[in-house]
């Protein structure tokens, strides 16, 4: 799937129902790639980003972490540095977390979707998903907490999957259930507190919570 835009494909609703993700710590671990970008980033600037701290809090938008580094005048130079440099340092690294592949396998199973939505640049997420071979359906880029409820419903997103407090923001503004997965920054406790339905420890548990959950919801459902 080629990537057309930040909400790549928005501009179709599928009558099929689908299963949303996001993506850092969700179903990559994307800590070592962004471990080696940030401290090139460091390289290429002069400025020191501690990339070990930044990489303990991924989820929030790129600008959000480098503003805890950069002066605010130099934050968008940073950005744009950084995605410059990503392709390079952050795609090989980078491994999908434990379960990814046979929780987007099950999904496919039920007959559902596929859609991730993230808050990275959307060609950056589409890079991981190529290099991993993790297919999506539809990916909407560049969209934190509350602003990843639109795609959610434009996708017909019936679940969304998430590691961070914000993941759950989303479900509940989107109005579906929010499946929290304790691989990233939060805690089971942190997750349920934002209004995780669900939470597991990680997507190894994903299959056959969707076996219970899904039943009636594939093509034709209703």
């Amino acid at each position: 799937m080629s990537p057309r835009s930040e909400t790549a494909g928005a501009e179709r609703t599928s009558p099929v129902p689908a299963v949303g993700f996001d993506l850092d710590m969700t179903l990559i671990d994307s800590r070592p790639g962004i471990r080696a970008a940030y401290r090139a980033l460091t390289e290429r600037t002069g400025v020191f980003v501690d990339a070990d701290l930044a990489v303990t809090r991924l989820g929030p938008p790129l600008r959000t972490e480098l503003g805890h580094w950069f002066p605010a005048e130099a934050v968008e130079e940073a950005v744009t540095i950084y995605r410059g440099l990503y392709p390079e340092f952050a795609i090989t690294p980078s491994v999908p977390t434990a379960g990814a592949v046979e929780a987007l396998a099950a999904v496919r199973s039920a007959g559902l979707r596929v859609v991730v939505v993230t808050s990275k640049l959307g060609r950056l997420a589409q890079l991981h998903l190529d290099h991993l071979g993790m297919r999506s359906d539809e990916l909407a880029g560049d969209l934190f907490a509350e602003g990843k409820a639109s795609a959610l419903v434009e996708h017909g997103v019936r679940w969304y999957v998430g590691d961070h407090v914000a993941d759950m923001v989303a479900a509940r503004t989107a109005g579906v259930p929010g499946i929290g997965v304790t691989t990233g920054p939060c805690s089971a406790t942190d997750l349920e507190n934002a209004g995780a339905t669900y939470v597991l420890s990680d997507l190894t548990a994903f299959p056959a919570l969707l076996d219970e959950i899904a039943v009636g919801s594939g093509p034709g459902a209703g």
